[in-house]
């Protein structure tokens, strides 16, 4: 038994290193990660703890701070780097696992605990998200955090469980907002109309003074983010929460774009999410459904308060964002705790002598963390492969004269911005042509299709000094520099 237990840590240790350690190399990429960075090292140059900044101009009020504040503190503390933006969403993934772990052992036994936590900790979101600038690590940790405590509230009734409920409702209320009482509340419902030693537990709540609690800690924020910067309340929840919610072509994203897709899609990106053990799960689930005998047992689970909690906290999520055509893969991020136990509890029922699903299990559990480590060593030795501009950035830095400035034509992605520490500008073809003949050199970035293009506008030849996924790097020679 020593043995097993040592063999189950080694690898949840590993995986969660294997992480720790990618996420220290790999430049911030895509929209989201140096987007949400730049909003953490704003927040940790200017000392402003009440309003993130999208830029040193504009207020950012497309999410709470809490992520930020997490964040801006690891830059504080560790220096502006790439680990310290990620860590926090690290450390919120690890507080998840140790609910999960805490829950099941609790409920279910220590067989179940581990095998949820490697199934968990090896799912395609949670290995990715674990090491991202992302919001959604944090409402994963306080939406775990409250259905954990509301569950063993009932069997250990401490004021740690207890209170513990409120303090992760406001927790989830400053990560991500009102979404957080919607995850919770929507699978309580038909649990307390269905389940009556649920309904008699969760009665037993200090809802009173719990609220009371809760309300303390989350809602002054928000009152000092209205008054710092009116109007944020109704961006945030009408806009953010109602519109964008309902329509999914929404216009009003004051930072970026709606993310239009078909309604239902998000059952698509529960399998993605939850890969491969979402595959997993739907092999096995219709061969119970095939089965006659599996099905009618399968049925009788119902009767089985615990597992209909899990149930219910797992299918809220996808089914809410059902109605939705506005939708990421990260939305399925809370509902993968209480999916990986359910996962547990039914690979629990597989023979522990059954050599060949050991090795299965044991192949599928590696399946992610390997794979992505193995794409990021690759996207590090040829980094056109990622979309950043954290080696363009570099190399122009190194190539800049006194008074000189790196620009980006038109726009100037998020990537430019956070690894430039605000320092890359932006311009248009008018003003770079009228710009570029007062200066004697400017290092223009520009989208690889536009080279030519900006070239016969400035009648001039413009050579290629470096390259990145989606731009290249130019010199434009003015005054008393060769021109």
């Amino acid at each position: 038994m020593r043995q097993r237990l040592s063999h189950w840590w080694w690898a949840l240790g590993v995986i969660l290193v294997l992480r720790l350690v990618t996420m220290a190399w790999m430049p911030l990429s895509g929209t989201s990660e140096p987007r949400y960075a730049e909003v953490a090292r704003l927040m940790a140059l200017r000392g402003d703890w009440i309003t993130p900044w999208f830029t040193p101009d504009q207020p950012f009020w497309g999410k709470p701070p809490l992520s930020f504040w997490t964040e801006a503190l690891a830059f504080k503390l560790l220096g502006v780097t790439e680990f310290a933006v990620r860590l926090p969403s690290w450390l919120a993934t690890v507080g998840s696992m140790a609910l999960i772990f805490t829950f099941a052992r609790s409920y279910f036994g220590a067989r179940v605990a581990q095998a949820a936590l490697l199934v968990y900790a090896s799912c395609a979101l949670v290995f990715i998200a674990a090491g991202a600038v992302l919001t959604d690590p944090f409402l994963a940790f306080a939406t775990t955090w409250a259905m954990v405590a509301l569950a063993m509230a009932a069997k250990e009734p401490r004021p740690v469980w207890r209170y513990g409920f409120f303090v992760a409702m406001a927790i989830g209320l400053l990560a991500k907002g009102p979404l957080m009482l919607v995850l919770v509340a929507g699978p309580m419902l038909p649990l307390l109309i269905f389940y009556p030693s649920i309904r008699a537990s969760f009665t037993k709540m200090p809802w009173f003074s719990g609220l009371a609690l809760m309300l303390m800690l989350s809602v002054p924020w928000y009152l000092l983010a209205e008054n710092k910067t009116p109007g944020f309340l109704n961006y945030f929840l009408v806009g953010e929460h109602f519109l964008r919610f309902i329509d999914s072509g929404w216009a009003g994203d004051l930072y970026g774009v709606a993310h239009k897709r078909m309604k239902g899609a998000i059952w698509g990106e529960a399998l993605v999410a939850a890969f491969p053990w979402g595959l997993v799960a739907l092999v096995m689930l219709l061969r119970r459904v095939i089965n006659p005998v599996q099905r009618s047992a399968l049925w009788q689970t119902r009767h089985d308060p615990d597992k209909a909690y899990l149930l219910a906290w797992a299918l809220f999520t996808p089914a809410f964002f059902t109605l939705s055509g506005n939708i990421l893969w990260t939305y399925m991020l809370p509902a993968l705790a209480p999916f990986c136990l359910l996962m547990a509890l039914a690979l629990s029922t597989t023979p522990p002598e059954n050599k060949v699903a050991k090795r299965m299990r044991m192949a599928l559990t590696w399946l992610v963390p390997l794979g992505v480590t193995a794409y990021m060593v690759l996207v590090t030795v040829q980094p056109l492969r990622l979309k950043t501009e954290k080696h363009l950035v570099t190399y122009a830095t190194q190539q800049m004269r006194a008074g000189e400035q790196l620009v980006y034509l038109n726009e100037i992605p998020f990537s430019a911005t956070f690894y430039s520490r605000g320092q890359a500008g932006v311009m248009t073809l008018n003003d770079l042509a009228n710009q570029s003949r007062q200066v004697p050199r400017l290092l223009l970035a520009l989208p690889k299709n536009d080279l030519n293009k900006v070239s016969e506008v400035l009648n001039k030849p413009l050579p290629k000094l470096f390259e990145s996924r989606e731009h290249v790097l130019t010199e434009i020679l003015g005054r008393g520099d060769g021109s």
